[in-house]
Parts: structure tokens; C-alpha cells; sequence
């Protein structure tokens, strides 16, 4: 896995081990109740950082190398249709899908988006940005593991110290770009920032964010049920979102399906599946973060 990162500003110290941290909480393996699949997960730099580790201001490229794929775990899904999963939608699209692994559907992808997001949260650091998510266990998931069965989960996530006025009014707002990037990580399956969902049964007078102001003028609100964005703005307060993800499509059971000749099939119970993606999107959804708030950052 690789990628190219490019509009980091020149001259930021880039500590390799802070990146190596995040992850490290993504990486499978890490836990009892993640992936068994074991991979070191460690980031060679190719170009855009000097060789004391500052930025150049070029596009930093980086690779991520594979070291325990086991393609053969996938040998008995062969020409059937996963449900759930991409199988068939990357058959249609590009009458040909690559099943070893789930391809660019598979969770690997994730791993290049950390190393982006933690470099670019490294600069956002030095303005006192800060990223934090947290896992929501919605079942329990070692029972739903020893039952061969999986679990979905909630990721709530803070971001503090973007200051008002990032963001774009109309189609770059920043709830907008959040949600893009949020529903493009693998089996998100739903957004919300501030009050999200439930507002739509709140009054208005229950939500309202009212402004206060300190002695010195700075200008604040009491509450903030907007999850710190207004008009696809940030108001200057902290910003909150969630992300809800569903359970992983593969189960440690067999499952009926059919196959790219259309006839009935059984899709076996093999590989080295999480019994709940959220707990690793933990890092992807900080990483995510931090790639949307540089960019609004950098945005007039």
C-alpha cells in the first residue's frame, strides 16, 4: 500500500514515531477482538521530507509493504458473490474483480490514510489542533466473535482549536467535507455531526446555540448543539461528529449466495476477518479528520 501526500507546508518536523503510534492502532493483530492478520505496518518515506524529517513543501511519498497477505484464504470465493461486500457492484463496473483480499473494498486502503492523516495532524498540532475519537461498543464483541458472528459500532470523534471562520459556505462546507470523507472509509454507514439525528425531533428553542462573550470580547457560545460548524463554518467551538459503522459482512459461518453464473452457491467461513471494524477505524477517523481540516486550513 502507498500514496502521495501533497500540499503540506515546508519546514515541519515530522516525528516518524508519532506516525508509527497511530499506526499501531490500526494495525491488525494489535488486540484479541481485531484481525489475527499480522503486519508490522511500518512506513518507508520515499520523497518530500529531508533526511532529519522536515518537510519540503514537494509531495511526501510513502509506501506501506504487505508482509502477511495469504491469498489463499480466499480460494473458495472464487466466482461467488459475497453479500455485503463489493464482489459483485467491482464485477459489474469493471467486468472483473480481483477477490483476494476485497481489493481496494478491503480495509487495507485504510492503512495509507493514516500515514497521510498523521503527518498532516503533526502541522495541524502546532495551531493547537487536536483530533480525538473514541470506539461506542453497540454489542458486545467478543460474544458476537465466539459466535461466529460480527458487530457494528459508533466512533465519536473531537476536534478542538479550529478556529471560526474554516470552512466553505456552499460546496465546501465543512460538515460536508467531514461527512465525504467519513462515509468513504470502509462500512461507515452513516454521519451526524452536533445534535445529527436527533434534532429532527428536537424544538428549536431546545437547540438554540446562544452567544456569549468573555470581558476581553472573545465571542463564544453557551451550548453547542451545532457541533461547532454554522453555514459550513467553524463558529470557533469544538467540533463533533460521529460515525456509525455496520458489522463486518464476513462471518465465521457459512452463508448463502450465488455465484457469476447466477446459480446458488455457499460462501465458506475462512480468513482473518474483524469481528468490528470500528474498533480499528478509531485511527482512520482521526486521520480523515485532520486530512479535511488541512484542507480547510489552507482554503481563503
Amino acid at each position: 500500500m502507498g500514496g502521495v501526500l501533497d500540499g503540506m507546508p515546508p519546514l515541519v518536523h515530522i516525528d516518524m514515531e508519532e506516525i508509527r503510534h497511530h499506526l499501531d492502532r490500526r494495525r491488525p493483530g494489535s488486540r484479541p477482538d481485531v484481525s489475527q492478520r499480522k503486519e508490522a505496518d511500518m512506513p518507508e518515506i520515499l520523497s518530500g521530507l529531508s533526511p532529519d524529517g522536515v518537510t519540503l513543501g514537494t509531495p511526501i511519498g510513502f509506501i506501506v509493504r504487505n508482509t502477511d497477505a495469504r491469498s489463499s484464504d480466499y480460494d473458495g470465493y472464487s466466482g461467488r458473490f459475497r453479500p455485503n461486500h463489493a464482489d459483485y457492484t467491482y464485477s459489474v463496473k469493471y467486468g472483473i474483480h480481483d477477490f483476494r483480499g476485497g481489493g481496494r473494498a478491503s480495509a487495507r486502503e485504510t492503512v495509507s490514510w493514516v500515514v497521510a492523516g498523521s503527518i498532516v495532524r503533526q502541522w495541524l498540532a502546532k495551531s493547537e489542533i487536536e483530533i480525538r475519537a473514541s470506539f461506542i461498543e453497540t454489542n458486545d464483541v467478543r460474544k458476537c466473535a465466539s459466535e461466529g458472528d460480527s458487530t457494528g459500532g459508533i466512533v465519536d470523534c473531537e476536534i478542538t482549536g479550529v478556529p471560526a471562520g474554516t470552512g466553505s459556505p456552499v460546496f465546501d462546507k465543512l460538515h460536508a467535507r467531514l461527512a465525504m470523507a467519513m462515509m468513504s472509509i470502509n462500512a461507515a454507514k452513516a454521519f451526524e455531526y452536533g445534535d445529527g439525528v436527533a434534532a429532527a425531533s428536537m424544538r428549536g428553542s431546545e437547540c438554540l446555540d446562544l452567544f456569549v462573550t468573555d470581558g476581553d470580547g472573545y465571542i463564544s457560545c453557551s451550548s453547542n448543539h451545532s457541533g461547532g460548524i454554522q453555514g459550513g463554518i467553524s463558529n470557533g467551538m469544538d467540533i463533533r461528529f460521529r460515525v456509525f459503522f455496520k458489522p463486518t459482512p464476513t462471518i465465521m459461518r457459512p452463508v448463502e449466495s450465488i455465484d457469476s453464473k447466477g446459480r446458488p452457491c455457499v460462501i465458506p467461513p475462512r480468513g482473518r476477518h474483524d469481528p468490528c471494524v470500528a474498533i480499528r477505524a478509531v485511527p482512520v477517523v482521526e486521520s480523515m479528520a485532520a486530512l479535511v481540516v488541512g484542507d480547510m486550513m489552507r482554503l481563503p
